[in-house]
């Protein structure tokens, strides 16, 4: 199959409305062709001119490790272009940064996950290019979750830039896709376009999203290393919100969760006690690690690895934002004076817990901390706007 990118440089007719323009890109370490050449050196060697490059959060290049790291503006010494922040001293592109270029082409890896910050970054970067007349441009990558829908749907007064809209933590669709979704839903005037993907499958395994055999995995940011990862964080992200250590200091970051004082056979087994329906398609570890940075570095942790993989794996039957949720009611069923909730600023909101910020409301917490709630009662929520989202989305799918 083809990416967005190597159609635009294999197809000279594609790169034609380029001619002549000033274009800037919006790109990560994960911005590469086939040949893993990164996208900013294939465009300049095609013959395109490059004039300015943006970062989303973690950098043009990946380099901050951490949510909240802020990247500096630089000059890049290949090319000698500058290279704009959006996640530093602005997070929305500049007039002055507009003022660089005639195009702008958007070459991001996405998660599929509502609060992965880059379809944010991507909402803001329409925004400013409708106020400036701006073409954009979207080189299309896959969806490594795939086509599945999970999650409440962000609730009015709750968007952040962990939440441009309101859609279910598991969206679902392409850049490509959710940039044509946010023109519409947010009424931007602009020039929009979508430069589609050759031979891409959502729906067909094993990779369900991600080509196993065509493509290598590169790191969209730093704690992204691998597929398994990608499929298990529309759940796991949710842990940033809590005291329990989502494996970042180790080598499996957001694919495992733990903490010094949890016993994890029992987690696991109150877990399959209380819904063991929403444990499909995956298998569950008691694993022990020792993060080597933030939560509990240096402190050996009891915990559960989530293997979104191998012959355990059912791509239709998986659901990480429900197994996830379900490790905090079953943790609030062994232990109900559990310190589960970290508060703390995220992501820019001060003023409200950060769990709440990353569910786009406060329904998720609430579940969790009724004691009469039951898995049921999460279900009857969020069913509806999983299938109101399906609804919604079907017009903007391009595959």
């Amino acid at each position: 199959m083809n990416f967005g990118i190597d159609r635009l440089l294999a197809d000279p007719e594609l790169r034609k409305p380029l001619e002549g323009k000033r274009v800037a890109l919006l790109a990560h370490p994960a911005s590469v062709t086939a040949n893993l050449t990164h996208s900013l050196d294939a465009l300049r060697t095609a013959g395109v001119n490059v004039t300015a490059a943006f970062g989303p959060q973690h950098g043009l290049r990946g380099d901050k490790q951490d949510n909240m790291m802020e990247s500096p503006d630089f000059d890049d010494p290949v090319h000698g272009i500058p290279v704009f922040s959006l996640y530093g001293e602005v997070r929305r592109p500049t007039a002055g940064s507009m003022a660089r270029f005639d195009v702008l082409l958007v070459d991001l890896q996405d998660l599929g996950c509502r609060i992965y910050t880059f379809i944010t970054t991507l909402l803001y970067a329409l925004e400013a290019a409708a106020e400036h007349g701006k073409p954009v441009w979207v080189l299309d990558r896959p969806n490594p979750a795939g086509r599945p829908v999970e999650g409440l749907t962000l609730r009015p007064g709750w968007e952040s830039f962990v939440g441009a809209g309101p859609m279910p933590m598991r969206h679902g669709m392409t850049l490509g896709e959710m940039g044509a979704w946010f023109v519409d839903r947010f009424k931007l005037d602009l020039d929009y376009r979508v430069i589609d993907m050759e031979g891409y499958a959502p729906a067909a395994g094993p990779g369900h999203g991600w080509p196993l055999d065509e493509r290598v995995w590169i790191n969209p940011s730093p704690n992204a290393p691998n597929l398994n990862m990608a499929r298990a964080y529309a759940g796991t992200v949710m842990l940033e919100g809590t005291t329990l250590s989502e494996g970042r200091g180790t080598t499996r970051p957001l694919e495992l969760f733990g903490a010094p004082d949890l016993d994890a056979r029992a987690l696991i087994a109150q877990m399959r006690a209380l819904a063991p329906e929403w444990l499909e398609g995956c298998t569950l570890r008691d694993v022990s690690f020792e993060p080597t940075f933030h939560k509990h570095a240096g402190t050996l942790c009891h915990g559960v690895h989530i293997h979104a993989e191998g012959p355990g794996y059912d791509h239709e039957a998986f659901r990480p934002w429900r197994l996830q949720a379900l490790a905090f009611k079953a943790i609030r069923r062994l232990w109900p004076d559990y310190a589960l909730w970290r508060d703390f600023p995220y992501e820019y909101e001060f003023d409200k817990l950060a769990i709440d910020v990353i569910n786009g409301g406060p329904a998720l917490r609430e579940w969790v901390d009724d004691p009469a709630a039951a898995p049921g009662d999460l279900d009857a929520l969020t069913a509806p706007d999983e299938e109101a989202w399906e609804e919604e989305r079907l017009p903007y799918l391009r595959y």
